[in-house]
């Protein structure tokens, strides 16, 4: 029968290739001149730090631009806390890997409620979708692509 998996995966690689071009796109533009801010990536954390609160929207922004352009999901930063030392204003945002427990349930209910000929089932941080043809499983891709989830989803391990 034909399968394959829900997950919500993020390239590590291109997230260290959007930092470093957010870094770029930072020292050119003229509002970060002279102004103590910074991108640090470490341990699955992204943390902004600048010297106001104004100037860490702003960095998010170039952030998540720089995420657009390497096809990454923004949805996958989960805001942390800010938190104040000296003249430094800090946010850290942790990348989101894996499907949580609500969040699956979530995407089993939604396909059941849709009546798809599919079984839906939840393994670790996963869903995995089986069917008899290949034209349902197709119509759940669609479907969960539509669904409004703050989680990015993607579709893998697709056997026939």
């Amino acid at each position: 029968m034909p399968s394959f998996d829900t997950v919500s995966e993020v390239n590590m690689h291109e997230v260290t290739n959007a930092i470093d071009q957010a870094k770029r796109e930072m020292g050119n533009r003229w509002d970060f001149k002279k102004v103590d801010s910074n991108i640090e990536f470490k341990d699955e954390t992204v943390i902004l730090s600048a010297e106001e609160e104004f100037q860490l929207d702003q960095l998010y922004d170039i952030l998540l631009m720089a995420f657009v352009k390497r096809k990454l999901d923004g949805r996958s930063l989960a805001e942390g806390e800010d938190s104040k030392s000296g003249k430094q204003v800090k946010r850290s945002y942790k990348l989101k890997q894996g499907i949580d427990q609500p969040t699956a349930k979530k995407i089993v209910k939604m396909v059941k409620d849709a009546k798809i000929k599919v079984q839906a089932a939840i393994q670790g941080d996963k869903v995995r979708m089986t069917g008899k043809k290949r034209d349902d499983l197709q119509e759940v891709m669609a479907f969960l692509r539509e669904a409004d989830l703050d989680t990015p989803l993607q579709f893998d391990n697709f056997r026939d």
